[in-house]
């Protein structure tokens, strides 16, 4: 019982912790959070008809292919400053893409 509420005091404690090492680089949103907005974005759009499947599905593969390169980056000790401004880069172009895209009235229901 002990071994349960010490794993359980841990856990609370580096939950605590992780939302105050996360802010401290002002501005900057964790990676798995800015694919989980994507990620939204584009479910939505699809749902909405402002995305039509050919264009979710290159969003989706140029999604999954920053992914690989965050592994990529990660696998060697980490990311770096400049990988991580390389990434922050590419998520902001594929963010554009994507408001681009369900912008752009190509099949959209609202406008036949």
């Amino acid at each position: 019982m002990k071994i349960i509420a010490i794993t359980a005091a841990a856990l609370s404690l580096v939950a605590a912790a992780t939302p105050v090492a996360a802010s401290a680089q002002a501005g900057w949103r964790p990676i798995a959070q800015r694919q989980a907005v994507l990620d939204r974005r584009i479910d939505q759009g699809i749902r909405s008809g402002r995305l039509n499947r050919p264009e979710a599905r290159r969003i989706q593969t140029d999604l999954r292919q920053l992914d690989r390169l965050e592994a990529q980056y990660r696998r060697s000790n980490g990311l770096s400053a400049s990988e991580r401004r390389d990434l922050d880069r590419r998520y902001d172009a594929l963010a554009a893409r994507v408001r681009y895209e369900k912008n752009d009235r190509q099949n959209d229901r609202r406008y036949r």
